[in-house]
């Protein structure tokens, strides 16, 4: 049964609250690991890299605020100190040196993590009828696995 936010009960709001803090963690930790390695590639790669790089970090940072405002339309705080978000991440920071490939790599195993979150995340609404959560959850981790697999065909020259 599709039921609106504020008919939920506070439970299931906050349990769904709570999995999208999750995924606003990690897809800001994933932002910043995105810029991190946009700022820092080098090699034959750097171009598309670069490129892909950027376009990773400008999509997730809107999404941030999507998954956020999500929160807030579920009547939760949304976090927004980065030390929590660090600490409740699964999706870890990187300091930037690395051959293009271990970024490649790198990179590809933190859009892996976020669609596992995502879809975990959007299974959790749909037990409790919050569609609007879970068609949010379904869209983003459909951009992270397309994300994965780009990077994906970059692993394999």
């Amino acid at each position: 049964m599709t039921q609106a936010a504020i008919d939920m009960s506070n439970d299931a709001r906050t349990a769904i609250a709570d999995a999208l803090n999750q995924c606003v963690a990690e897809t800001a930790v994933t932002t910043m690991l995105a810029q991190n390695f946009h700022w820092n590639v080098t090699g034959m790669s750097f171009a598309p890299l670069h490129e892909l790089f950027q376009q990773i970090y400008e999509d997730h940072f809107t999404a941030q605020d999507d998954l956020a405002e999500r929160i807030k339309a579920l009547d939760a705080h949304a976090e927004g100190a980065l030390a929590g978000m660090l600490s409740r991440s699964k999706v870890s920071e990187h300091d930037g040196h690395a051959s293009d490939k271990e970024m490649i790599k790198t990179m590809k195993n933190a859009q892996e993590t976020l669609a596992a979150t995502l879809a975990e995340c959007g299974a959790l609404a749909a037990r409790h009828g919050d569609t609007l959560t879970e068609d949010l959850c379904i869209a983003r981790g459909q951009t992270h696995e397309k994300f994965a697999w780009l990077l994906r065909a970059h692993l394999r020259w």
